[in-house]
């Protein structure tokens, strides 16, 4: 994964195409664009925004978080509450932040990712692995391999059913 040193308001003021991370001072190529990536991510949003008015949520898609003052990352898919008002970046804790692990991920990747979430106050953290067929969460602060056949977001409503997320695969 490349990487490209420069500061935070250069990051700001460039267009990454797809966009990239941003911590420690570098430019972080994101790994993405494999169907199975792109089938989970498209499904998440549909689901989350097919039911947006029911739940009382957005979501948005790639959309910058800011989890440190000079850090920034870009979550394949984020939920807010409807009314959470933003400029152009999440700059507090959504309801949920979820990736979705491409083949050239390592877990270790994955869980610094999350971990930058979890710093930043974010409660619930999903990690999709489309390829092994599993999924890891992350609930204040403990992450671990999810066994249930329900993602949910505690204190609400939300439940996403696994079996609908894999069959995603199928299509």
């Amino acid at each position: 994964m490349a990487t490209t040193a420069i500061s935070v308001r250069e990051y700001l003021q460039t267009v990454w195409r797809p966009d990239r991370d941003y911590v420690n001072g570098e430019a972080q190529e994101r790994n993405l664009g494999e169907k199975e990536h792109s089938a989970i991510q498209r499904f998440l949003v549909v689901w989350f925004d097919n039911r947006a008015q029911h739940l009382g949520v957005a979501v948005w898609p790639e959309q910058r978080v800011q989890v440190t003052s000079d850090s920034f990352r870009v979550p394949d898919v984020v939920v807010t509450t409807q009314d959470y008002d933003f400029d152009r970046i999440i700059e507090q804790p959504p309801l949920l932040c979820v990736e979705i692990q491409s083949r050239q991920d390592s877990l270790s990747l994955i869980r610094e990712r999350v971990e930058d979430y979890v710093r930043m106050g974010v409660r619930d953290v999903w990690v999709i692995d489309p390829h092994g067929r599993r999924a890891y969460v992350c609930v204040d602060g403990k992450f671990e391999e999810f066994s249930g056949d329900t993602l949910r977001i505690g204190g609400t409503e939300i439940h996403v059913p696994l079996a609908e997320v894999w069959a995603e695969l199928e299509r």
